[in-house]
């Protein structure tokens, strides 16, 4: 495995561990006048291009098209999880606005109360489905991540969360 995309493939995690476990820093480092949910997203964001870079950069050449038939179902449905996450939840419920002192309320539509942890799902069986073209320790490395933060956001301790935003 090379070291540089493996790194790649693994960045935004210990980031998202960081301001799970310590969201008051974060908030301290915005300051009063940026919304730390947004500018987790923005750095995510980045983050993220680097880590779908990294996945690119493994993936074999030329693609073998037309894909395994289990590609479609998986590829579909794991990004309409992700989709319907983020139309349910919003930028600050995504971005760990209830760590940063955000109300964010408690959503119960599907695929709440039906999946646990769909966004993490969802992103799963996205990357599962692009197996026929990503080596599979690339792969791994990346649902381990997932797996990560699903253990770490499941021990929610209130007693770090930062205070409410005015």
């Amino acid at each position: 495995m090379n070291i540089i995309l493996g790194i790649g493939t693994i960045l935004p995690f210990p980031f998202y561990y960081w301001l799970w476990t310590y969201p008051g820093t974060w908030v301290s480092i915005c300051g009063k006048t940026r919304n730390p949910s947004m500018v987790m997203a923005q750095v995510s964001h980045f983050l993220k291009f680097l880590q779908i870079l990294s996945l690119v950069a493994t993936a074999t050449y030329p693609w073998s098209w037309p894909p395994p038939l289990y590609f479609f179902p998986l590829f579909i449905f794991g990004q309409f999880l992700n989709f319907r996450v983020y139309q349910l939840l919003g930028e600050s419920g995504i971005y760990y606005g209830v760590r940063f002192g955000k109300n964010i309320p408690w959503v119960t539509e599907f695929p709440f109360g039906y999946i646990r942890d769909p966004q993490y799902v969802g992103s799963i069986m996205s990357l599962l489905a692009c197996l026929p073209w990503v080596p599979f320790q690339y792969i791994f490395l990346w649902i381990l991540g997932y797996v990560l933060m699903i253990l770490v956001e499941s021990k929610e301790n209130s007693a770090t969360r930062a205070k409410p935003i005015p």
